[in-house]
């Protein structure tokens, strides 16, 4: 019998190490920041060995850009489900931001300390990978909100535009006050506010 050898999971023993990598560092990574946390922490977590760790990412930037990448998809899931509930253009708005309020409501080992994206991207120096995918997750997250806003606003492109790049600076300022509380009371608040805001439209 040929083909690759699979664990009781069915997965092939090197795509299980990666994985458990990639979930063990987002553990940690987020508990402690990029800087606090080592790669021997990574790998006792994970349950894997330090040469398994290079066998699967050539070096721990490399870790974190996969760490940020995990973070962005973790995302688009629950804004998808949150999507799918979604009747109208309205709801459909509201869902980037109801996504945002479930992340926030996520089990974290030290409690939610805000955007997990945005407290990497302010430990990276400009130019870094890991920044460039930080700003991609934020520029998906506006497009989202124009796509919504222009379904209520099909012949104003332009006003359209503005006002979810308004709604986009509400969500991430109310993220970031969040971050501060440690709940998602400012991320309902901002939600109650672009309710009001796209209401009339």
């Amino acid at each position: 019998m040929t083909g690759k050898q699979l664990t009781p999971g069915g997965a092939p023993p090197k795509r299980r190490a990666r994985d458990a990598l990639i979930e063990a560092a987002s553990r940690r990574f987020y508990a402690n920041g990029l800087a606090g946390t080592g790669i021997d922490a990574i790998t006792a977590e994970a349950g894997v060995a330090k040469k398994s760790l290079y066998n699967n990412f050539a070096s721990k930037a490399d870790l974190i850009t996969a760490y940020l990448t995990a973070r962005h998809e973790e995302w688009m899931g629950l804004y998808r489900m949150r999507l799918e509930r979604a009747t109208g253009a309205r709801e459909r708005v509201l869902a980037v931001f109801d996504a945002y309020a479930d992340h926030a409501g996520l089990a974290y080992e030290h409690g939610f300390r805000g955007c997990g994206l945005l407290n990497a991207a302010a430990e990276l120096p400009a130019g870094d990978s890991g920044r460039t995918v930080v700003r991609r997750h934020k520029e998906e997250v506006e497009a989202l909100l124009s796509e919504h806003v222009a379904e209520l606003l099909p012949h104003s492109p332009d006003r359209a535009g503005s006002i979810a790049r308004h709604l986009a600076f509400l969500l991430e300022g109310s993220m970031a006050r969040a971050g501060l509380e440690g709940n998602d009371s400012c991320i309902q608040e901002a939600r109650g506010i672009a309710a009001t805001l796209i209401g009339g439209l």
